[in-house]
């Protein structure tokens, strides 16, 4: 969660892409992204490959302060984690 949000914080899309499960994974455009000033992991945990992260992310947009909440899902294949969705507002 930590690299993927420095990859959003970073506007770095391909490793966005290459870390979303293709089960799942949508076009990316980050032209509108706003500017993302912190993380923070509220809970997780991993049972076999099965993955799960709630936390906060702090985002700046016209110098208002915003945060998006959400419980992630995560699955893991051929040792890596993959991001497969999320539930907003959680």
């Amino acid at each position: 969660m930590r690299s993927r949000f420095s990859a959003f914080a970073l506007g770095l899309t391909d490793y966005l892409l290459a870390t979303w499960h293709p089960r799942t994974r949508p076009s990316l455009d980050l032209n509108d992204n706003p500017q993302w000033v912190k993380l923070e992991v509220i809970d997780s945990w991993q049972r076999d490959d099965n993955g799960f992260v709630h936390f906060r992310a702090y985002y700046r947009i016209g110098g208002e302060l915003g945060i998006l909440e959400e419980k992630s899902d995560f699955v893991l294949e051929n040792d890596q984690w993959f991001y497969l969705q999320g539930d907003y507002g959680a």
